[in-house]
């Protein structure tokens, strides 16, 4: 995972992620996220690492597409946040998850310099902003 060490490395590490998450790659997830990872979802739920990646490993959640955009990032020593618009059409259980979300991310930087995933936090948004 050395490409998350350079320049734009949090840039990159979100492409990475959001791949991950389109291809349901819980293998690959597991290295994105921390340990202690935790996420809250869009209406409320709080899941942590275990749960997040049993969606997939079930075949409960599928994507069928999954857009990680309008990124801004701020970093603060060790430690980024990133907020975002994540785009999916997907189905959970067989129901329709299609969605819009404002995305809130924690990223940190693990002692040998690469970047995880500790936190997210989704919010619907009825309609993707323009301009």
């Amino acid at each position: 995972m050395d490409e998350y060490s350079g320049a734009g490395e949090l840039v990159a590490f979100g492409g990475v992620w959001a791949g991950a998450e389109l291809r349901c790659d819980t293998e690959a997830l597991e290295g994105l996220l921390t340990d202690d990872f935790h996420a809250v979802g869009p209406r409320g739920f709080p899941l942590d690492k275990k749960q997040w990646l049993e969606r997939y490993d079930s075949g409960a959640l599928v994507h069928d597409s999954f857009d990680w955009d309008d990124v801004e990032i701020r970093r603060y020593g060790d430690g980024a946040v990133a907020l975002g618009i994540q785009s999916q059409q997907s189905v959970y259980e067989g129901r329709d998850m299609d969605g819009i979300f404002r995305v809130t991310q924690y990223l940190t930087s693990v002692p040998d310099g690469t970047w995880r995933l500790a936190a997210l936090h989704l919010s619907p948004i009825a309609e993707r902003p323009t301009g």
